[in-house]
């Protein structure tokens, strides 16, 4: 690999450090050298599978997926190659919200099982080489948590209520404290009942009504979350995804949203500075955050350099981003400037080159993610013409995507993605191509925004649905023995199922294993990156890992493949008359 500087390797020693200079030619790539640190630290390379456990797999034949399920299902798992298993909230719940409304962290809801299943999942997981993640939602509770109850029954100025946001309303109580907006819909205060009878204080919600947000400026709440957080532990857990890692701490003073700014009027948040951004949405990103990110780290560091804490922080730009994840503070985060990129040429290049740049100058290792329980499913997003966003979700008045289009993009994609050198998160079904369940109706549509809205914005069920395991099995395709279903399974999910693509040559599930195998076994996860610009034109892109080239066409014209050894591709038949538009493939120079 050809050095423009003769000071690059002293200057790029370590991921911390990015060379660039600008490049020539017709091919817009900066010249760029990046190099995983080697520390063998597992969460810097690993592949994570996220589990969302009630439509994983039914272990009880209720309709509904369970830690049962879960245990019945680890050798496929295992197979797939993952690493770790991050579960989505199984613990105790009303499940307004599918279970990230947590009324008692520390116990199991009975919809997913017991402890003990709990327990053995963890064992069987283990003994499988596979670690368990679990999800904390320590922004809000369940309005059903004890510590809530007492808050509304002691009343205003009692130490019960400083445990979450109480506020006197304006214009005598009538009008909420600000005019903050939640992100299901509608405003983010709820007022209550006194105990008295009379109404008195609101509260607020950033998220549903049912979710109360916690006072984080109370140190009786940091001491019960580092509680929580010893108790998972202390079970044996990898360490935790935490949701909402951007909302726990909220502005002084909690000053209304402003959409305008008197000395320079109008500012899209691409022309505002890091702390004009904290001003702006002042529940989203303050600075207090860190101190707290900082005193969970050094309560996993307690447990061993093993132990994980994955940020759900949704901030940008990257630069933005990459404070959550440096030395002392988060493991990962959650890279949504990469989830959001595309299937483009040009925005592969600026997010994979702005990733690698703000995630290397703190010395995190980059994420890299497609899909998850809150977003279109990619491969449904590539199909669309618009792309569709994260949250508005797509039902059956929407235009409806081009499924094989759609599948075809997403497993270029997936293997242009699990070529780079970082960690990786997986989404359950998008090993099978599985797409969105566009055509969902109404009455069946369980998510909040869904209702706060009134059908307004589609809502996140259409990626939940039920896996298909077995085409021929039962009605629900072997989620579950009984065909129970807890949200309908379109038709279409039959040929998906996983027994339909084990073992078939170019099946989207073996596309994958295959892709997992060898990055593992070749050590790209701890690998390097550089832009192959020699082997790609203005239509396409190559980069090097090791000594394995990654070859993405965007373009109409096929590409020719550089001689080499063909270890992967997603085009069916072969290269030999080159690399066909929208596919992807992996050649060991």
């Amino acid at each position: 690999m050809s050095q423009n500087s003769p000071s690059a390797s002293t200057q790029c020693p370590l991921q911390r450090s990015i060379m660039s200079t600008a490049a020539s030619g017709p091919v817009s790539l900066r010249n760029i050298r990046y190099q995983s640190v080697q520390d063998n630290h597992w969460w810097r390379s690993s592949v994570i599978y996220q589990i969302y456990p009630r439509s994983f797999a039914d272990g009880n034949d209720d309709g509904i997926g369970d830690l049962k399920g879960i245990v019945l299902r680890l050798d496929s798992l295992a197979a797939l190659g993952v690493d770790a298993l991050w579960l989505s909230p199984f613990f105790k719940s009303p499940q307004k919200d599918a279970g990230y409304d947590i009324s008692d962290y520390k116990a199991i809801d009975p919809l997913f099982g017991t402890m003990d299943d709990f327990d053995t999942m963890v064992a069987e997981a283990k003994a499988r080489n596979m670690r368990i993640i679990v999800d904390l939602v320590p922004n809000h509770s369940s309005d059903q948590h004890e510590l809530f109850q007492a808050a509304l029954k002691a009343g205003p100025g009692s130490p019960e209520r400083d445990m979450y946001i109480f506020r006197e309303g304006r214009q005598g109580g009538t009008l909420p404290p600000n005019n903050w907006p939640s992100v299901f819909g509608g405003q983010a205060w709820s007022r209550v009942r006194e105990p008295d009878g009379s109404l008195g204080q609101w509260y607020l919600h950033i998220f549903d009504s049912s979710q109360p947000d916690f006072n984080w400026t109370n140190p009786k709440v940091l001491e019960y979350f580092d509680g929580v957080i010893r108790f998972w532990l202390d079970r044996g857990v990898a360490g935790f995804r935490i949701d909402v890692a951007h909302g726990l701490v909220k502005r002084e003073g909690l000053p209304d949203l402003l959409e305008e700014h008197a000395d320079s009027g109008f500012k899209t948040e691409v022309s505002m500075t890091i702390e004009e951004m904290e001003e702006a949405a002042p529940y989203w990103g303050q600075p207090g955050i860190h101190d707290i990110n900082r005193r969970w780290r050094a309560i996993l560091r307690e447990y061993g350099e093993d132990r994980v804490m994955c940020a759900e922080a949704w901030v940008m730009p990257l630069e933005r981003m990459a404070r959550w994840v440096r030395p002392d503070e988060y493991n990962q985060t959650f890279n949504f400037g990469y989830m959001f990129a595309g299937w483009s040429r040009d925005v592969q290049i600026k997010t994979i080159e702005d990733s690698l740049a703000s995630f290397g100058k703190v010395g995190a290792p980059c994420t890299w993610v497609l899909s998850n329980h809150d977003v279109v499913r990619h491969t449904t997003r590539y199909g669309l013409a618009d792309g569709a966003g994260h949250s508005s979700g797509v039902g059956p008045d929407s235009p409806q995507p081009d499924d094989a289009i759609g599948l075809q993009r997403a497993r270029a994609a997936t293997a242009f993605m699990l070529g780079l050198p970082g960690g990786v998160y997986l989404y359950q079904g998008e090993e099978l191509g599985l797409p969105e369940h566009t055509t969902l109706e109404g009455q069946y549509r369980q998510d909040p925004t869904y209702h706060r809205t009134n059908g307004a914005r589609i809502g996140r069920d259409g990626c939940r649905i039920p896996l298909p395991w077995e085409a021929d099995a039962s009605a629900s395709y072997g989620f579950s023995a009984s065909g129970k279903a807890w949200l309908p399974m379109p038709d279409k999910f039959k040929m998906y199922a996983r027994d339909a693509q084990e073992g078939v040559s170019g099946s989207t599930l073996e596309l994958y294993k295959g892709l997992i195998g060898l990055r593992k076994s070749l050590g790209m996860g701890f690998g390097s990156f550089c832009w192959m610009a020699e082997h790609a034109n203005e239509h396409s892109l190559a980069y090097l890992n090791k000594d394995v080239l990654v070859l993405a066409n965007f373009g109409q014209e096929p590409v020719k493949v550089p001689a080499g050894e063909l270890l992967m591709t997603t085009q069916l038949g072969g290269v030999e008359d080159g690399l066909q538009k929208d596919h992807v493939a992996w050649v060991r120079m």
